[in-house]
This record gives C-alpha cells, structure tokens and sequence, in this order.
C-alpha cells in the first residue's frame, strides 16, 4: 500500500491518495481542496502513476474533508464515501455549511453510507472502516495493515476538537482509547492535519491519552 499525502485547503487539510502498487487502483482520502489548482496537482499525480480512482472516501463531513469531492468526481467519476451518521453534511446541507465557513466548493450527496466493520477495497488492498465519533457523530478511521488513518480523532500530540454541532469530548476520549491506543505501538497514524506519528508515541507523549487528562473542551483542535 502506498501513501501519499497532500496539504491542501484553508485549513491545511492532509488529503491522502492511497494506491494498491500492484494493480494501480486508489481511492482518495478526504480531498479538501477548494480550487482546480489543488486538484489538478492531485489528480495530476494520480494520472502521471497511472492510478485509478475507485472511490472518494470522508473520515468525517466537515467542508474543510469534503469540499473538493465534487471536483474529483466530476473528473473520475468515482462514488463518495462517508459514515451514515455524517452523511448529511454533504449535499444541500453541506452547501450552507461549507458557504459559512468559506468555501467555494462544496460536497454532493453520497454515493455510498459507510458502517463500523465495512471493508473499502482498492486492487489488493484493503482498509477497514472504524467509528470513532467524537469529533462528529460520524467520524471515522480507516485501518489498514500496520497504519490507519485518523481524521480528526487524532493527531500528533493532540485530538481533534469537540466543540461543534454533534461533537462529544467524552466520546472522543473514548474512541481514541478503545479503538485506536488499542493498536499496535508501531502502527503508523495519518491524521487529517499535521505530520504523520505512531500509536506508540502518542500513547508515551499525547497528553490526552495519559489517565489523567489536564485539559477540557478549549484545547487547541481542527
């Protein structure tokens, strides 16, 4: 499985193009591109490795993850993914949200609702869908072999906030410690904003992981 990340948006948002190395199929994680430009770099990539886009996958609804899936699928024609608990943040609802805070773009329906234990499949590779809510009802990580993808659940040496519409602090807590401190140390994290980590480190140095929390719902979060 091949990774490749992109820093895109207002937000600085990781958008991962994610590739079976074998067979050339991919699937585009959180595309939070608001320009052409952004995605004419992406897609420009997937085009000059010969990658085929099989599906457009959210780990959560916010504009800052899903504003540019229009603009990949109008180009690839490939179908959106997202938890059914976020699904409706895109369309007519994501338009308003995504016009408040800023973008240009935004998200059509959902093309597919994604539940705890679904497998996204790409060529030989596979990816294993987690709900971890707390940072939106519908959150979600993508757990492959040896990595995951964390959205804003987790970061390096912090969580997402959980101070918006449908966010729950104690249920982030909760995914985070149950789904994925649960993993092994050397699986690798990529997160929605920030570098890449490891569980192993964030389980040593993540303050919100120690078993004492010393902050409350004003941390600094996406």
């Amino acid at each position: 499985m091949k990774v490749q990340a992109f820093t895109v948006g207002p937000l600085f948002t990781n958008c991962y193009v994610v590739s079976c190395e074998k067979t050339l199929e991919a699937i585009i994680i959180d595309p939070g591109f608001d320009t052409e430009a952004e995605m004419n770099k992406i897609l420009g990539y997937a085009g000059r490795n010969g990658l085929e886009i099989k599906s457009i996958v959210n780990t959560h609804g916010h504009p800052d993850h899903t504003c540019g899936n229009f603009l990949v699928k109008q180009n690839v024609n490939a179908p959106i993914l997202i938890h059914e608990l976020d699904a409706a943040m895109l369309g007519e609802t994501g338009k308003t949200i995504a016009q408040l805070f800023g973008f240009k773009s935004f998200s059509p329906p959902a093309d597919k609702l994604l539940h705890d234990g679904d497998i996204i499949r790409f060529g030989e590779e596979k990816l294993e869908v987690l709900h971890t809510p707390g940072h939106s009802p519908g959150s979600l990580s993508l757990l492959g072999e040896n990595l995951v993808f964390t959205g804003d659940t987790l970061f390096a040496g912090s969580v997402g906030r959980a101070d918006l519409p449908g966010g729950s602090f104690s249920q982030l807590i909760r995914s985070i410690k149950e789904r994925l401190a649960v993993l092994p140390d050397y699986y690798v994290v990529y997160p929605g904003h920030g570098p890449a980590t490891t569980i192993g480190a964030e389980k040593q140095m993540n303050p919100f992981l120690q078993e004492r929390l010393p902050f409350t719902l004003e941390d600094e979060g996406y």
